[in-house]
């Protein structure tokens, strides 16, 4: 009797720890932010943009409208604290908690050259151990964008084909035209800043359309505002963190009309001044104007680009041409974030003239567009975690051999799923980790149950 208490007491033990085991594995979440691995996800995986194209006999126009909370408008600011001059810019991981980087826009385009961009756009430009995934290491920070077909080997950012081939694949059109709107460096000037993804993320010839304030030497900015112009020679913290900006068009140092530094003044704790100056670019980075400026409103930025269907720089910009289809995709930077945190879109095909494709622009005479008289076509961006085009091609995705075959991605999956997946890949360690403990612990509840069941109803002859 006394051996049959001992036996009972002990099952009931183990049954009990294998339904504390099984509880404790299952009420256990995996998907959690954490800065030092590069993880953070955003509370909304999914965001709208409103397009609408049109075009006339010399240029397109873009028109984008996607909602905001704030309009975040300054970014790589210097600023006076502790009695010295310091370099205000990070990368944040996630949303920076000051409010310190500003909304963007881009726009990848490509007139047929690129076949794999019109079927699973922006993700064949992302390679293996990018730019701020997860275990990348600080020497990544140089890796941006690129198409596969410009290294030896694909999944090896470093194999970089040569350059005699590098320059066969840009006469071939083996690119892709690149337009970024930046609410801080370019709004202002009323230009997007144009560049080119092929063997890296590149700028278009020109110079740039800003230059660093900082001065590395001296550990002081270069420049500051124009105190005889009636305003402060600097900017306030307080009136630039957070998105509390008093517009959606920041005040911006300006090449001829910004002053030297002057350290003498009596600086002020929180004194800020921006961290670039803008200037005027001639050439072919300037290409993109912004119509009437981005502007933003009641929880909307709006912003209009528009370029000449043929800049005359074929080797940078895709020409453009009535009854021509051409794929797009988009991706937005708000609420403060940088980097890899942002939401993307799938391709698309924008026809001039032309039925069969997604959107069809819309032709008009004159200057401008009528564009109440343009109809919106409403586009899904996703998240797209750290999901990569190595990745994607490789076996490990149950979705290769479609690629494979050719599939475009949008014929398998929504961009839901899509943004799920890509949070999924971000905690694929751990939610694997998680489903062996939760079926060990499973099975040894089902094991416990069951023999505890038949020690206590067995005979005590038995």
């Amino acid at each position: 009797m006394r051996r049959r208490s001992a036996a009972t007491a002990g099952i009931t033990g183990l049954f009990t720890a294998a339904l504390l085991l099984s509880l404790g594995t299952h009420s256990t979440g995996v998907v959690r932010n954490d800065p030092g691995r590069n993880l953070w996800i955003p509370d909304e995986l999914t965001m709208p943009l409103e397009l609408r194209v049109a075009y006339n006999d010399q240029q397109i126009f873009f028109h984008y409208r996607w909602p905001a909370k704030r309009p975040h408008v300054y970014t790589d600011v210097l600023r006076y604290s502790g009695g010295r001059w310091q370099r205000q810019l990070q990368t944040p991981i996630g949303s920076d908690t000051e409010g310190l980087y500003e909304d963007r826009l881009a726009m990848m385009l490509d007139a047929g050259s690129v076949p794999e961009f019109q079927r699973y756009g922006g993700y064949i430009t992302v390679g293996a151990n990018m730019r701020d995934f997860t275990g990348s290491g600080a020497d990544a920070a140089h890796r941006r964008k690129y198409l596969p077909a410009t290294r030896k080997d694909p999944n090896d950012w470093y194999s970089i084909k040569d350059q005699a081939t590098l320059d066969a694949q840009r006469r071939a059109g083996y690119f892709l035209d690149m337009w970024q709107w930046r609410a801080n460096l370019s709004n202002p000037l009323e230009r997007a800043d144009d560049q080119n993804v092929a063997w890296y993320r590149l700028y278009d010839s020109g110079e740039t359309l800003f230059f660093s304030n900082w001065d590395l030497d001296g550990q002081q900015p270069r420049w500051m505002f124009d105190p005889a112009s009636g305003g402060s020679p600097a900017l306030r913290l307080e009136d630039v963190t957070g998105g509390r900006a008093t517009g959606d068009v920041p005040r911006v140092l300006r090449e001829g009309e910004a002053v030297p530094f002057d350290p003498a003044l009596e600086w002020r704790e929180g004194d800020v001044l921006p961290g670039q100056v803008l200037r005027e670019s001639p050439e072919s980075r300037a290409e993109i104007r912004v119509q009437g400026m981005g502007r933003w409103a009641e929880g909307y930025w709006d912003v209009t680009l528009v370029r000449a269907l043929d800049t005359g720089h074929p080797l940078e910009d895709k020409v453009l041409r009535d009854q021509g289809v051409y794929s797009v995709a988009f991706s937005v930077h708000r609420d403060a974030r940088t980097s890899r945190w942002h939401y993307v879109s799938l391709p698309l095909q924008v026809g001039l003239g032309r039925p069969a494709a997604d959107l069809v622009a819309t032709r008009f005479e004159g200057a401008a567009p009528d564009w109440p008289g343009v109809e919106p076509h409403e586009v899904t961006l996703f998240y797209p975690g750290q999901v990569s085009w190595p990745h994607l091609t490789s076996a490990r995705h149950a979705g290769s051999k479609y690629i494979a075959k050719g599939v475009p991605v949008k014929y398998r999956h929504k961009e839901s799923q899509l943004a799920r997946y890509g949070v999924e890949m971000e905690f694929d360690a751990a939610i694997r980790r998680q489903w062996w403990l939760s079926l060990v612990a499973g099975v040894a509840l089902i094991v416990s149950f069951v023999w505890s069941i038949s020690l206590l109803f067995r005979q005590p002859g038995e």
